[in-house]
């Protein structure tokens, strides 16, 4: 019973429907063929405003590249200690900028606020002799599955934006986060102040594309270089733009949140005082004690989480998360002692 990663999850049917529509021959390769050149009009149409739109491969492409499109070589990220940039892409983010540097705020539940921002960079004076701060990067849904509201990302895109940073925002579990808040997609990117978005699929029932969407166009203007550099430009491109373009006008990204989320809350509910961060997405966060190796030995696939020893583990649902295995997993985690 798997509950490691959102991303050993099945491809959902709508994508792979798209996919083999797609299998045509057509005029034009890389970004010239007619899915490619929808991918700006279908997402604008979702976020209520136009905007540039790339596909990529992977959620690490997606927010290095867009980091390098934000910061130079001498510049600086700000950006939780917990962030996936930080723990999880092996020096992507830097690799593609030319050497920027990230400075690790803190945050209860991985979560930025305006103090720990302020604190976190608190030993920057902005001379010649240390980096520069260009970019704040918000991670939507965070690494403990906790979830920004449109109100805290405007307050910290306005601490941003009044020090002359732009803003990222990594939304590799994107839909679950919208799915929680119940607002439009807009309200919690561009009205917010977000300038470019890593919009994650894979984790939601895609397959092998992620999409950039840059908010201030202008933002994107060496974007197409710096993809093709990085061997992020397929030339069957239309593969790509296929998943994406079915996973918004689908409703795939919806309903498939909505379902690992649900499940996610009921998990939560039986864990009850055991966890140890709200349970806002797809993630839950439990502190097992002891319990952890009877657990596994009854069949349950999880994550260790926290310091060695700690009893802390993630278990993450997913879009196609089997009833059975979720019920079984609230069943043992309410007969805990």
């Amino acid at each position: 019973m798997r509950f490691l990663s959102d991303n050993a999850a099945s491809v959902c049917p709508e994508i792979i429907d798209a996919v083999v529509a797609a299998n045509v021959a057509t005029d034009n390769a890389y970004d010239g063929d007619p899915w490619s050149q929808r991918l700006d009009d279908v997402f604008s149409a979702f976020f209520g405003t136009r905007c540039r739109v790339f596909a990529v491969s992977s959620g690490t492409a997606a927010n290095s590249l867009a980091l390098a499109s934000l910061v130079p070589p001498f510049g600086a990220i700000v950006c939780h200690r917990e962030a996936h940039i930080e723990v999880d892409e092996c020096g992507a983010p830097e690799f593609f900028t030319g050497g920027a540097k990230l400075l690790l705020c803190e945050g209860e539940h991985a979560k930025l606020t305006p103090e720990s921002i302020a604190a976190g960079t608190a030993a920057m004076r902005g001379d010649v002799h240390q980096v520069q701060i260009r970019a704040l990067s918000i991670t939507q849904a965070t690494e403990y599955g906790t979830v920004y509201s449109p109100e805290e990302v405007q307050t910290l895109a306005g601490i941003a934006k009044r020090r002359g940073w732009r803003v990222h925002m990594d939304g590799a579990r994107f839909a679950n986060a919208l799915v929680h808040l119940g607002c439009h997609p807009g309200d919690v990117t561009w009205r917010a102040g977000v300038d470019v978005l890593s919009f994650g699929a894979i984790k939601n029932g895609g397959m092998s594309a992620e999409a950039l969407v840059f908010f201030d166009e202008a933002l994107a203007a060496e974007l197409p270089y710096r993809r093709k550099r990085a061997g992020q430009m397929p030339s069957k491109g239309r593969f790509n733009a296929a998943q994406l373009i079915a996973y918004v006008e689908s409703g795939a990204w919806q309903r498939n949140a909505a379902a690992a989320n649900d499940g996610a809350q009921r998990i939560a509910a039986a864990a009850g005082a055991r966890l140890t961060h709200p349970v806002e997405a797809n993630e839950v966060f439990v502190d097992l004690g002891t319990h952890g190796p009877a657990l596994r030995g009854r069949g349950f696939n999880f994550y260790d989480w926290g310091a060695v020893g700690s009893g802390e583990a993630r278990f993450v649902v997913s879009w196609d998360q089997r009833e059975d295995e979720i019920a079984a997993l609230v069943e043992a985690l309410r007969a805990l002692d």
